[in-house]
């Protein structure tokens, strides 16, 4: 059991962190959310009957792991979500692993703006290139939905990266 767990880990661990990272943006909170995501994986291996994709029961679970940070941490800051977002986007700037340019730094706000949902479709769909009915498995909801919500998001990206 233990082998396998490692060897899953090695398989899926940079591909999780960018999904992570990408939603809570900093690096050490990528770092913490990737850990708790592999516990959680590793405590319910036994529970995986296969009726999904192994990649896709972990990216559910590293987006809900995610998502949970997110809400624990704008609650503890005593923030919304918009402005747990806002400073998200700020502290991009000073995080010593973003080595991004003005292009992408851009790209980053725009994304951090977005409602959770579509937030999380767009990455889903954009950087990990994932086919909708996989995201559709991953986020628990129909297709048609995340083709809505993934129009929405691209149009406000759009209109934010024209505007700034």
């Amino acid at each position: 059991m233990q082998d396998q767990f490692n060897i899953l880990v090695s398989e899926y661990k940079e591909r999780l962190y960018w999904h992570i990272r990408r939603m809570v943006v900093s690096h050490d909170d990528a770092d913490d959310v990737l850990q708790n995501t592999f516990i959680k994986v590793f405590k319910n291996l036994h529970n995986f009957k296969g009726e999904s994709q192994l990649y896709t029961w972990l990216y559910r679970i590293a987006t809900n792991e995610s998502l949970t940070f997110l809400k624990k941490k704008a609650r503890r800051l005593q923030l919304s979500d918009e402005q747990l977002q806002n400073r998200l986007t700020e502290n991009l700037k000073s995080d010593p692993y973003f080595d991004g340019n003005a292009a992408e730094e851009k790209l980053q706000n725009a994304i951090n703006m977005l409602p959770q949902r579509q937030k999380q479709v767009f990455l889903l769909k954009y950087y990990d290139e994932l086919p909708y009915s996989e995201i559709s498995e991953i986020l628990e909801t129909s297709v048609g939905s995340l083709k809505a919500s993934y129009h929405h998001a691209v149009k406000k990206i759009s209109k934010y990266v024209v505007e700034h």
